[in-house]
């Protein structure tokens, strides 16, 4: 497995919420998948060590990314 990194998470100027940035053409080749009701969605990750430093102000910013399946299928 590996990852395709899409966006960026840091915190607001104010510190009170988390940004989140994403690039709209690096999500266009995203794995979807749909619920019961429809409504389509792509799966992001964030490490949450690298979080957890943005809240307490040790990093400035991390990535965020979709897990890309390289497996060959027989």
């Amino acid at each position: 497995m590996e990852s395709k990194l899409v966006g960026y998470l840091r915190k607001s100027e104010t510190g009170l919420t988390l940004k989140l940035g994403l690039d709209v053409e690096a999500l266009v080749d995203a794995e979807r998948y749909e619920t019961k009701d429809g409504r389509e969605y792509i799966s992001l990750i964030a490490n949450t060590g690298k979080v957890e430093e943005i809240l307490d102000g040790t990093r400035e910013v991390t990535g965020i990314c979709y897990l890309v399946d390289k497996r060959v299928s027989p």
